[in-house]
C-alpha cells in the first residue's frame, strides 16, 4: 500500500522489546510521501543502562534511510527515551533529508491542520520532580516485556496469536487508565490553545483515533506490543494499521 502519510513512535529500538522485525516488514510493504517518526524511535535510556542492538535495529535505520533517499518526506519528533536529540534543536538539523525537529505541523488532506507531538510534555510525572518514578516505572514496565517474550514463545508452540501481558494489565489497570485519559485531555486542551484541529502523538503506547471536546485525538501506538501504525490515505480517511492482525489475515 501506499499513502499520503505513515505515523509511527515508540519502536524502542536498542531495548529488547522492540519489534523491529515486525517494523521492517511493514516498511518493505507500506510506502508513503511522508513519514512521521513520532519520538522514541531510539530508546537512548536503555541504551545508557546496558548496551543492546540488533541486526533489525540496524534495517529500521536502513529502511527510513532509503525511504528518505526515494522521496519520501522524513520528519523525526524527539521523545522522551530520545531526548539526546533535543540537545540538538536550537540547531537547525538535518540527517541528509530527514529533519529533526520537537514538534510540527501538519496540514492534511482533509483541510484539518494537526499538532504532531510525542507527548511526554503532557505527562504528569514527567512533568514534576519526580522523575525518579517514571524511571523506575519504566524498569519494571521493561521487566514485564521480558516477561512478554517468554509467553510468546509459549503461545508459539501451542499455535496461539501474539498475546501482550504488559498490554493486557495497563488495559486492565485503573491507575493507568485514568492516567492515559488524563494524558489524552491535557494534550487536547494543549492543541485548543495552539488552534489546531487535532493532535497526532504517540507516549502512551495505545493507539486510538477519536474525538475529544471537539478535538481530533489520534495515538500511533508503539511497536514495542501493539506493532501499529497510524496512516493518511490518499482520500483523507485516517486509519489504525495494526501489522500483527493484518499480517496473519
Amino acid at each position: 500500500m501506499h499513502y499520503k502519510s505513515i505515523f509511527i513512535s515508540d519502536v524502542h529500538l536498542g531495548s529488547k522489546g522492540s519489534k523491529a522485525d515486525l517494523l521492517c516488514e511493514f516498511l518493505k510493504h507500506n510506502t508513503s510521501d511522508n513519514l512521521f517518526l513520532v519520538g522514541d524511535i531510539i530508546d537512548f535510556w536503555r541504551l545508557k543502562r546496558k548496551f543492546y542492538w540488533l541486526q533489525s535495529h540496524t534495517d529500521v535505520v536502513r529502511k527510513i534511510l532509503k525511504a528518505s533517499k526515494k522521496g519520501t518526506k522524513v520528519t523525526y519528533v524527539a521523545g522522551n527515551h530520545d531526548d539526546t536529540f533535543r540537545t540538538l534543536l536550537p540547531y537547525d538539523i538535518h540527517f541528509g533529508s530527514i529533519d529533526l525537529v520537537n514538534s510540527c505541523e501538519y496540514k492534511a488532506v482533509n483541510g484539518k491542520t494537526y499538532l504532531v507531538i510525542h507527548g511526554d510534555l503532557f505527562d504528569g510525572v514527567l512533568r514534576t520532580r519526580l522523575q525518579w518514578l517514571y524511571h523506575l516505572g519504566d524498569v519494571l514496565y521493561n521487566i514485564l516485556l521480558s516477561v512478554n517474550v517468554g509467553v510468546a514463545k509459549v503461545r508459539s508452540w501451542l499455535n496461539l496469536p501474539y498475546w501482550s501481558l504488559s498490554a493486557y494489565l495497563k488495559n486492565k489497570t485503573k491507575e493507568a487508565v485514568s492516567y492515559v485519559n488524563n494524558f489524552e485531555d491535557l494534550i487536547t486542551d494543549y492543541c485548543k490553545k495552539q488552534k489546531a484541529d487535532g493532535v497526532i502523538c504517540g507516549h502512551v503506547h495505545r493507539a486510538e483515533i477519536k474525538t475529544i471536546n471537539g478535538f481530533d485525538y489520534m495515538n500511533d501506538g508503539d511497536w514495542v506490543e501493539s506493532c501499529t501504525a497510524l496512516v493518511e490515505h490518499m482520500d483523507g480517511r485516517w486509519e489504525i494499521i495494526n501489522w500483527l492482525e493484518q499480517r496473519s489475515s
